[in-house]
């Protein structure tokens, strides 16, 4: 048995770089009239492994190969953009992602009030 320790590594980093991506968690940035907002995440990662061959008498002969990752990613808010104006929307460990979309009808109520004034002007 040959163990292909490099390629076993690479192909599990390079599973956790392809999942470690807010895309993964809460989905694409959007727009929601005048404000963009973009998904943050926090991504937490953990990898062992381990590997060793022996021989036992004249006539056995072993080998072992084991590695194992793990990965925690979890959403924590929303940067939200109009014009100049960024502000950070914080999805609260308690409530998670309803704590930010919990902020939409504020986000709603402002982009209509700027809106009203925009027309009163005119």
């Amino acid at each position: 048995m040959e163990l292909h320790f490099e390629e076993l590594l690479t192909r599990i980093t390079d599973f956790m770089k392809t999942e470690a991506k807010t895309e993964t968690v809460v989905g694409e940035p959007f727009e929601l009239g005048a404000f963009k907002c973009v998904p943050v995440i926090k991504v937490g990662m953990g990898f062992g492994s381990g590997g060793g061959e022996g021989t036992e008498a004249k006539t056995r002969k072993g080998e072992g190969l084991g590695a194992g990752a793990g990965m925690g990613i979890e959403p924590i808010g929303f940067l939200v953009t109009k014009g100049d104006e960024i502000s950070f929307l914080e999805a609260g460990k308690a409530h998670g992602l309803a704590a930010a979309f919990e902020k939409v009808p504020e986000l709603i109520d402002k982009f209509w009030e700027s809106r009203k004034k925009e027309e009163e002007l005119v």
